[in-house]
């Protein structure tokens, strides 16, 4: 895998999209070698579907953390959050209630980058303590969060009556 093909995957994720001629207009490969590239990409096992989901692993980001934080603001938690927000590899982030103020995972290449992660939180001011927990391994981990429903649940809780 090289710079072209992190660049289109990369497109892929910032477009929320597939099409090739979306992904040439933002970074100028043509389209036919995005074509080419996609599909060496799922061949290769890295692009493991249509939805075009990647395979951490093999892409090279197959260290996942789990952190905890606990910070103090004086205001709105949000100028805590974009500043967590802002660091590279956050993947998701939540502001919660009880002891920890925030959740992180992030999503990362070696431990070198996880002590680096954890750096930049706690160079944060508002950020008093960290608790970092490293994955071992994901047991379900997708972000196509209706296939943990049945279509029955999905319909008694969601659907509108007509």
């Amino acid at each position: 895998m090289d710079e072209r093909d992190l660049r289109i995957l990369k497109a892929i994720s910032d477009l929320g999209t597939s099409s090739p001629e979306q992904i040439h207009e933002a970074t100028d490969i043509p389209v036919s070698t995005i074509h080419y590239r996609l599909n060496n990409l799922r061949e290769a096992g890295v692009v493991t579907n249509d939805l075009y989901d990647l395979d951490l692993d093999r892409l090279g980001l197959g260290v996942t953390v789990i952190v905890e934080i606990l910070a103090h603001y004086s205001d709105s938690y949000e100028d805590v959050a974009e500043k967590l927000l802002a660091i590279e590899g956050v993947t998701q982030a939540y502001f919660t209630m009880g002891e920890t103020d925030f959740v992180v995972i992030a999503r990362l290449s070696d431990s070198e980058r996880v002590e680096r992660l954890i750096r930049e939180f706690e160079a944060i001011d508002e950020v008093d303590r960290t608790n970092s927990t490293f994955v071992i391994a994901p047991l379900r981990d997708g972000q196509r969060i209706l296939q943990s429903y049945s279509i029955e649940t999905l319909v008694d809780e969601l659907a509108e009556d007509d």
